[in-house]
């Protein structure tokens, strides 16, 4: 997915933008990026390759060459940023978060019109972020431009833009990703996360609304558009993706996940007896763990542990065969908690379940009696159209329409899926059992939705489900008058 964090300041902001970029590493592996305004007006940016290394790694020998009161970073999943853009609004530097489903068809459609060329990327595919500034340099103005590439992006797009000494900072047209400005004196920040406001001493100052458009300096934040009404925040930053001390709309993602585990506990009291202690699948399933085994008066056990020193990151890269070896490498197995227990476990997710299989195959061969998987979600049977939560080229990659294509021969059209979404039906329960017998489980359960969705205390219409009932926001409710 990726990260962004801006700042500006009264004064030198190079540490703060430093050190908040880098409290964004676990969104993302592929590029690092920096970009400041220097005393004479100028962008200065640096970008590195972060695929085998961290972000303050690559950055730490020149970070001292860098000198500016407004400045911003990225973590990027996609290609390089942030882009230095010259166009008929001047010069500009800009980041983005998001993915763009309909890119050939933007493509088309300004090359009709006049554009020339965009460069292409190591991907062989036009870099994303320079899409989007295309988009944005057609039109007389960088809040029209930001606008009018909101509209015509399918999929989502969260901006910041550097010129002079401000922020332009824009949330996605439905809100699918956080946009939060925090404060302290003299300094406004922008971020994903904020985790990075704690140590910096920023305090939440407010978060953007669906589509809106604000401008950051020194001096305070000034709208520039209004939010939408229409609000669907990615229900995965309080599964997976968020940083255990972030909030996103007023909710903690620790507490989140805690109260999830809990409520995933209640629903198994027929059976708590069978079981000796609970663990977590580091690192996002700890705290769905830890919340689980309060509710369920069983110990807590590590069962696996994570190798920090060198595998700190949650994400993992593109590459599947380096992905499974990495996913193997990170984890170790504590012998003695596993050895003649049956054991539960609490996971964010089952995706592929290629990674799980092998992880249950692990603990069977160090004496495991039995293992009971949780997952802290539904079944993902949609693949992300927004955020890029799965790199699966198809959705047969994922474990429960595998499960689909084989009790129905193949069959996965939307008429077929329907009758499995139902949670407790007799499709969906032959789905879960087919995915069990896959991963050899001694029992699987996944969270039900309306579950998973009271934990977070958010209004069902908030937050974007996708992923598990492929509903989009089209069959809800539009966004703007």
């Amino acid at each position: 997915m990726g990260g962004f964090f801006g700042v500006a300041s009264k004064s030198d902001c190079v540490s703060d933008v430093y050190f908040g970029t880098d409290y964004h590493s676990h969104l993302g592996t592929k590029r690092g990026g920096l970009a400041f305004t220097n005393p004479s007006g100028k962008i200065d940016r640096r970008i590195h390759d972060i695929s085998n290394s961290q972000f303050r790694t690559k950055f730490d020998a020149e970070i001292g060459a860098f000198q500016g009161n407004t400045g911003f970073g990225v973590i990027s999943d996609t290609e390089d940023q942030p882009l230095i853009i010259s166009s008929q609004l001047g010069t500009f530097a800009i980041v983005t978060v998001g993915k763009i489903n309909n890119t050939e068809e933007i493509l088309d459609l300004a090359f009709a019109s006049g554009c020339s060329h965009l460069a292409e990327s190591g991907d062989g595919e036009p870099n994303p972020t320079e899409v989007v500034a295309m988009l944005i340099s057609r039109s007389n103005s960088l809040v029209a431009g930001i606008e009018y590439a909101q509209r015509v992006i399918d999929g989502s797009c969260s901006i910041l833009i550097l010129t002079g000494n401000r922020i332009f900072a824009a949330r996605d047209r439905y809100g699918r990703t956080p946009v939060i400005i925090g404060r302290k004196p003299g300094s406004y920040a922008v971020t994903m996360e904020t985790t990075a406001f704690l140590n910096l001493d920023l305090e939440l100052f407010r978060e953007l609304g669906p589509g809106e458009i604000v401008e950051i300096s020194c001096d305070g934040v000034r709208q520039l558009r209004a939010p939408g009404r229409a609000m669907k925040m990615c229900s995965f930053f309080w599964v997976y993706y968020g940083y255990p001390s972030s909030c996103y709309e007023g909710v903690n993602t620790e507490s989140a996940r805690y109260r999830n585990g809990e409520d995933m506990a209640a629903k198994d009291q027929d059976m708590l007896e069978n079981i000796d202690t609970v663990s977590g699948i580091p690192d996002s399933g700890i705290a769905h763990a830890v919340g689980y085994a309060h509710a369920a008066r069983k110990p807590y056990r590590r069962a696996f542990v994570k190798y920090t020193p060198t595998w700190a990151r949650s994400f993992t890269p593109p590459n599947q065969k380096i992905r499974e070896q990495v996913a193997r490498m990170k984890l170790i197995a504590v012998e003695e908690q596993i050895a003649g227990k049956r054991l539960l476990f609490c996971d964010d997710s089952i995706v592929r379940g290629t990674q799980l299989r092998d992880t249950v195959g692990r603990l069977y061969r160090r004496g495991a009696k039995e293992i009971h998987m949780r997952s802290s979600c539904p079944p993902l049977i949609f693949g992300c159209r927004f955020l890029n939560f799965s790199r699966s080229r198809s959705e047969l990659d994922l474990a429960a329409r595998r499960a689909i294509a084989r009790l129905e021969n193949g069959n996965v059209s939307d008429e077929v899926v329907k009758p499995y979404l139902e949670y407790g039906s007799p499709k969906y329960e032959a789905m879960v059992e087919e995915i069990r017998k896959e991963l050899n489980l001694t029992s699987l359960k996944f969270q039900k939705l309306e579950s998973l969705i009271a934990s977070m205390g958010l209004p069902r219409d908030k937050v974007c489900t996708y992923c598990w009932n492929g509903r989009d926001i089209n069959d809800e409710t539009p966004d703007f008058d």
